[in-house]
């Protein structure tokens, strides 16, 4: 005889936050990515993905608007 329980897969474990430090950068846009990060904790790892793309995006426009020219200062050129 087989007992069906025990041929049954286990459940998957209940979401749990990791601890992991957030360490602030200075960067508030930067800041503010990496403390979403901590919205995947309570979610089953299947959820973690939209998450994760998220904060990808916001980290890469951070690093974009690094990169663009400054915005040209007012029209100061009084004769």
């Amino acid at each position: 005889m087989t007992d069906e329980a025990a041929d049954a897969p286990p459940e998957p474990a209940a979401p749990a936050p990791l601890g992991v430090v957030r360490t602030p950068t200075g960067h508030p846009g930067v800041d503010a990515c990496l403390e979403r990060l901590a919205d995947a904790d309570p979610l089953p790892a299947d959820g973690h993905a939209a998450v994760y793309e998220d904060v990808h995006r916001g980290l890469r426009e951070a690093l974009t608007a690094l990169d663009a020219p400054p915005a040209p200062g007012p029209y100061d050129n009084r004769s």
